[in-house]
């Protein structure tokens, strides 16, 4: 029987661990929403009491639609997805004014909507988007044609608007999937070591698929990046930030292919564990080149840690010569070796050290 002390204790933290997650996502949340207040309202207002209509309800639907609660709020998927919007509510209009309401013109209309945009753009969004205004235009009846066109057209403009005007900080989303990849790249690291020193496969095994899981990490970073600073380029609010975005990017690409050469990594090591000898000096440098990792990741934070973390990994770098440490170590695999190499050029990179002084830090073999 289990002890029914401990279900309130597991209850009540899986309660707390909830309470946390839903308070993050208001926080990371926090930006977009006054991104869709501001300009749903907005272009309510504008709809209304500027250009007297009754009750624009596109013009707050369309900006509510193409900002939305994404990761990804670049200006041209915000343009895109308005420009579907737009269509579908074209497309409705027309149908409506030709063929009048009803349930056949609404499956008419929907069928066109999809259609038309399914044609324009790979984007399933696209055409769910212009299906949807297309929908609201059949089933919502208003008396002066194409006035739902013209609170679309508003609702749009807000909404690029405030892309620009009230930008979201796009440098603390950026920061956070950095952190995720270099932490997640610790971890398959550390397995890779343990698995070293104890000379067992199974970790290594292990440590290889925590190796292959990081490239989602790798294209999360990135998303947020091209978001970041395509936001950067035309909000006048968010230039000063452009330096550190660059610099996050070079240290993603240069990850990038640290990511790929641990996997080469990995494979190796599954290879060389499978007679379950210990292998000490393979796994101490690669200690070595995770220490240099993991300041690169308190860079992400402060840029006066690339300098200890260009360092630290060249200090590594400088005695990756596998036929010199393989000398009267029968137990240590050159191949093995010969694959830190590029590894720590893609670390000293991602600190900011050029790629020429990366290379000459490695010894000639």
């Amino acid at each position: 029987m289990s002890d029914p002390q401990t279900a309130p204790v597991s209850t009540g933290g899986k309660a707390r661990a909830d309470l946390r997650a839903g308070v993050e996502r208001l926080r990371d949340s926090a930006p977009a929403i006054v991104q869709i207040v501001v300009a749903a309202t907005g272009a309510y207002a504008f709809s209304h009491f500027v250009l007297g209509h009754t009750a624009p309800l596109l013009a707050a639907t369309v900006t509510i639609s193409s900002l939305g609660l994404v990761r990804d709020a670049r200006p041209r998927r915000v343009l895109e997805t308005v420009i579907g919007m737009v269509l579908g509510i074209l497309i409705a209009e027309a149908i409506l004014l030709v063929a009048g309401i009803g349930w056949w013109q609404l499956g008419l209309t929907l069928a066109a909507s999809l259609a038309v945009a399914r044609f324009l753009s790979p984007q399933p969004g696209f055409a769910i988007a212009a299906a949807i205004q297309s929908a609201i235009v059949m089933v919502i009846p208003a008396s002066v044609p194409f006035l739902r066109l013209v609170d679309g057209v508003v609702g749009g403009i807000a909404a690029l608007l405030v892309t620009a005007l009230v930008p979201r900080n796009p440098v603390r989303a950026v920061t956070r999937d950095g952190h995720e990849l270099l932490t997640a790249f610790d971890a398959a690291v550390l397995t890779l070591v343990q698995a070293l020193r104890r000379g067992d496969r199974v970790r290594a095994e292990r440590g290889l698929q925590k190796a292959r899981a990081l490239q989602p990490h790798v294209d999360r970073w990135q998303s947020s990046l091209e978001s970041g600073l395509a936001i950067a380029r035309i909000s006048p609010f968010l230039r000063r930030q452009r330096f550190e975005l660059q610099r996050q990017e070079r240290v993603r690409a240069q990850l990038d292919l640290a990511v790929r050469n641990l996997r080469v990594i990995a494979r190796r090591v599954v290879y060389v564990c499978d007679d379950a000898r210990p292998r000490p000096i393979a796994a101490d440098l690669l200690t070595e080149l995770a220490a240099g990792a993991r300041l690169i990741g308190e860079s992400l934070d402060d840029i006066s840690f690339e300098p200890p973390a260009r360092e630290a990994v060249r200090v590594v770098a400088a005695r990756l010569d596998p036929v010199a440490l393989a000398a009267g170590r029968q137990s240590l695999d050159q191949n093995l070796v010969g694959a830190l190499r590029p590894l720590a050029v893609d670390l000293m990179t991602a600190a900011g050290m050029p790629a020429a002084d990366a290379r000459a830090a490695l010894p000639r073999v």
